[in-house]
């Protein structure tokens, strides 16, 4: 039995707890006493405080974030109720800044702030040694990364042939956009290089084919990006595909020239573009240069088969709906595959609250602390975006819908023609998850037929292309009994590939020629 237990709630079974591994990695005369126990937060508590109580471990360490600091103070809640003498220490972002508000901190006996990559190591030393009297709140040393051993090794074979395998190449971040921890993080801090490359070598050995960057800003350093991409190409084989999140206006040619060599759909730019708006951009102190922005996307899109995720935030202060409309009309005509759509959140340590009072800025008390009315958009205007973004992505974002989605504006502002159609699927009562494909499709004829007044053979046209894209191969219930319904055949898509990202790279190849009646 362990007497250390590394542990969390992933958000789904798929992540891996990138975090703990560090931890675990680091642990040094006490890795043999150390185990990893990983959940997810859609498993019942009360299986997992069994899991852990099992164990029997004397320390118990647990991450905390966002997404599952809920479950996880009613987890040490119960457990402080089973086991009283356990030893609870929590880490990680949710419980790393304001501290004196958490009911979790109360509960736990140790918490580390900031990172806790050694400090973890050191504080279980001094307990197991019988130290007592040891602060509840125990602040990290940022620890320079060349002292850091690499988590890498610890992948499991089912983490590498099923699992997200998060890697990372710096920590830090050197802007100051206040909705973002990041901006917390400062400077940014190199992995130092060749251990790195060689452990990514160790993770191809492997079979591991799909690689996540977690850095914040990977182009930054453009001699590190280049070396990173160019070891990628170097090896690459089908199906390989890698993650990276980029700084929207620093692609200068010295990395233009090694992505365009890339085969397409081997890498993912995921683009924080968060606003177009620049008085917003100056209010929240992020800095974006919107022409070479520009540039950058369209570059992207005509020279290469980079798979483009570009995100836009919702409620940040002082933006209006018009605005948000713009800048999403602007992006969407930069031809990303994806924009996430996300509702501003508070997250604990930023300092969006010196905007609260001159914004009108009101939050949800509890995670995931999105915003819930500003003095731009009141609480209906942003219960009708959450509805817009889900709907969007589901429709959207999905690659489903690439002949016929358009129709939904007709030439005119995106936005707007897909918030009302927004409006329209709530309006019949319409959930923004669960719907299957099928009824899609059939929501989809129903409002450009019905709703718009478009013509049912040329809605048919785009739709029935869209759903032979998509693989099926029957008759949909709203195809015209007067046409003939054409042949089609499944896009070729790359198997190995991520689900989605291979739909849009098979949906972007060139359209076929239209169908005719």
């Amino acid at each position: 039995m362990p007497e250390i237990l590394l542990s969390t709630l992933n958000a789904k079974y798929i992540h891996t707890a990138f975090g703990l591994r560090y931890l675990l990695a680091n642990m040094g005369d006490l890795s043999g006493r150390t185990a990893l126990q990983e959940f997810d937060i859609n498993q019942r508590l009360l299986d997992i405080a069994e899991a852990i109580l099992a164990a029997k471990p004397t320390i118990l360490g647990l991450g905390v974030y966002i997404w599952n600091v809920l479950p996880t103070t009613e987890l040490v809640r119960i457990l402080r109720q089973i086991r009283p003498e356990l030893i609870i220490i929590l880490g990680g972002p949710e419980v790393s800044h304001e501290v004196d508000r958490q009911e979790i901190v109360l509960l736990a006996n140790h918490v580390i702030t900031g990172e806790a990559d050694l400090k973890f190591a050191e504080v279980c030393r001094r307990l197991l040694a019988g130290e007592t009297g040891l602060p509840r709140i125990i602040p990290a040393e940022l620890p320079a990364m060349d002292q850091l051993a690499l988590p890498y090794p610890l992948y499991t074979a089912a983490d590498c042939a099923h699992r997200v395998v998060y890697v990372e190449a710096s920590r830090g971040c050197p802007f100051t956009c206040e909705f973002c921890l990041s901006s917390l993080d400062v400077p940014v801090r190199a992995v130092p290089l060749e251990p790195f490359l060689d452990a990514m070598q160790a993770l191809l050995d492997r079979g591991v084919h799909q690689f996540k960057f977690v850095d914040r800003t990977f182009n930054l350093n453009l001699a590190v990006s280049r070396r990173i991409l160019e070891f990628f190409l170097a090896r690459w084989k089908p199906g390989l595909f890698v993650h990276f999140e980029l700084v929207p206006d620093r692609l200068p040619s010295e990395l233009r020239e090694i992505i365009r060599q890339f085969p397409a759909g081997a890498l993912q730019f995921e683009v924080g573009v968060q606003s177009l708006n620049p008085e917003v951009e100056t209010r929240i102190r992020r800095r974006q240069n919107h022409p070479r922005l520009v540039d950058n996307f369209t570059w992207l899109r005509a020279e290469t088969g980079v798979h483009l995720h570009a995100d836009l935030i919702v409620g940040l202060p002082g933006e209006d709906l018009e605005s948000f409309g713009h800048g999403f009309d602007q992006l969407l005509a930069l031809g990303p595959q994806e924009i996430q759509v996300g509702i501003l959140k508070k997250l604990r340590g930023t300092s969006l609250d010196r905007h609260d009072r001159e914004w009108g800025m009101i939050y949800q008390p509890t995670a995931p602390y999105e915003v819930l009315q500003t003095l731009q958009l009141d609480f209906s205007t942003l219960a009708r975006m959450r509805r817009f973004a889900k709907f969007w992505d589901l429709f959207g974002n999905s690659g489903h819908f690439k002949r016929s989605l358009p129709r939904i504006w007709s030439g005119g502002s995106p936005f707007a023609g897909l918030l009302l159609w927004s409006d329209w699927l709530h309006f019949h009562g319409v959930k923004t998850s669960g719907i299957a494909l099928s009824r899609q499709y059939q929501l989809l004829w129903d409002y450009l037929v019905h709703r718009s007044g478009q013509s049912p053979d040329e809605v048919s046209l785009d739709l029935v292309g869209d759903y032979r894209d998509s693989g099926h191969s029957d008759r949909p219930p709203w195809w015209p009994s007067t046409l003939e319904l054409p042949s089609g055949q499944k896009p070729r898509r790359d198997p190995a590939l991520p689900r989605r990202q291979a739909r849009h790279l098979a949906a972007h190849e060139p359209v076929p020629t239209p169908l005719t009646p």
